[in-house]
């Protein structure tokens, strides 16, 4: 007995798919003519059938599954075409009932759309793995940049923060990234990891020398701290040795923020020391200096009359006496009290001389002969001019008269200068 597989509206019985033959034989119809694909001795026919065309409906569902992934995107080409090719490789000589030819014809156009899908995918990864290497080339080039700076001239806390940073863009690129060729990857690796090695090597070497510099500065200004402390029994004496410390302590260099702090903490304080005996002292001297400076500022006020004694005589004798007793008081603190009052004095001094070597000019003998000589000789011109001038205006000649009288006047602005 044998059984047909039941047709469906497409196709008429006598093109079913399926055969099971009296000896549970089932066989599936392709082109060429009938293939065998198993047995099933122990159940009717239909079962037989049914088995098998379930066998034929889960390869279906794997061709319909690849094709919605198609469709849908998102999966790569080359893992669909991959999966595909798995598939069609069961459909030849699949042990099922079905329109097997039409699967394989399925199958088969999803290969060739998938085939340039692949193309496209692949140029497109190697276009991305070549811009990776770009990527990674820059990150590696950017990190050998650091390591052949001059360790001396760089900004380590910025360096680091640089080197830190470009890590980490290697990490993520690394992680997020196209996978690159492994000889190209452990190359560019490679070079980074000694560039990152050499960086850290100059930092710590850089630090290592940073440290050695400030212990010698350490130790040399603690010595200065010691001895500026030192100087606290001489009080305002040990000053100038002061001063000379300081100029060492500047000259000193850098001992690390910490260190040069809490000694020059030490430092100034042994200094302040100092200064502040020479400030107790200053204010005792100003204390002590009240009533002279009273007293100078009273002869200020004497000294004034000065100006106002036309005779020069007793007007010098004046300031002598003021002058001495402003001696007698002796020194005035502070010291600038005392020079703007010397320089108060010193006005009526310079004013008194001026007048002294104004009146000894007047009253000098030579002078005075020498200014009586030039009175005659103007005299003498004034008379002679005058007559001529009397002359042309009997004469009418008015270039003559205008000659003479110019002359004329200009002989006796001279003489009234001289003061005759």
């Amino acid at each position: 007995m044998t059984a047909d597989a039941e047709t469906t509206p497409d196709s008429p019985a006598d093109e079913a798919w399926g055969r099971v033959d009296d000896d549970g034989t089932v066989s599936v119809r392709e082109t060429d003519g009938w293939r065998v694909v198993g047995q099933f001795p122990d159940g009717s026919a239909e079962e037989a059938l049914a088995y098998f065309e379930r066998k034929f409906a889960d390869l279906a569902s794997e061709v319909t599954l690849l094709e919605v992934r198609h469709r849908r995107g998102g999966a790569s080409a080359a893992d669909v075409r991959k999966a595909a090719r798995t598939v069609s490789e069961k459909l030849d000589g699949a042990a099922a009932v079905g329109d097997l030819a039409g699967l394989q014809s399925r199958v088969g156009a999803l290969l060739d759309t998938l085939e340039q899908a692949t193309e496209t995918e692949a140029k497109a990864a190697k276009e991305a793995v070549d811009e990776a290497v770009r990527e990674r080339t820059g990150i590696v080039e950017s990190a050998e940049a650091l390591a052949a700076r001059d360790p001396k001239t760089v900004q380590w806390k910025q360096a680091s923060g640089e080197m830190t940073a470009l890590f980490e863009r290697w990490q993520d690129h690394q992680q997020n990234g196209p996978r690159l060729p492994r000889s190209t990857g452990q190359a560019l690796w490679k070079r980074f990891r000694d560039a990152r090695a050499t960086v850290d090597r100059h930092r710590r070497e850089f630090y290592a020398e940073l440290d050695e510099a400030h212990k010698s500065v350490r130790d040399r200004k603690a010595r200065l701290v010691e001895r500026a402390e030192a100087l606290a029994p001489r009080g305002e004496d040990g000053i100038g040795a002061y001063r000379d410390l300081l100029d060492e302590w500047k000259s000193a260099g850098r001992a690390g923020k910490k260190a040069d702090d809490a000694l020059w903490a030490r430092f100034k304080a042994a200094g302040d020391a100092l200064y502040e005996a020479r400030g107790v002292r200053e204010a005792a001297e100003a204390e002590s200096s009240r009533e002279k400076i009273a007293a100078r500022r009273e002869l200020l006020e004497e000294a004034r009359a000065v100006a106002d004694e036309r005779d020069l005589t007793k007007a010098r004798a004046l300031l002598t006496g003021i002058q001495r007793r402003w001696d007698d008081l002796g020194r005035v603190f502070p010291r600038d009290v005392e020079r703007a009052l010397d320089d108060d004095l010193r006005k009526i001094e310079n004013a008194l001389r001026s007048r002294e070597e104004a009146d000894w000019k007047r009253n000098d003998p030579e002078t005075k002969a020498r200014a009586n000589d030039m009175t005659r000789q103007l005299t003498d011109a004034i008379d002679k001019l005058q007559q001529e001038l009397d002359d042309a205006r009997a004469s009418g000649d008015e270039k003559a008269i205008a000659a003479a009288s110019e002359a004329l006047e200009a002989r006796k602005v001279w003489l009234r200068a001289l003061g005759g």
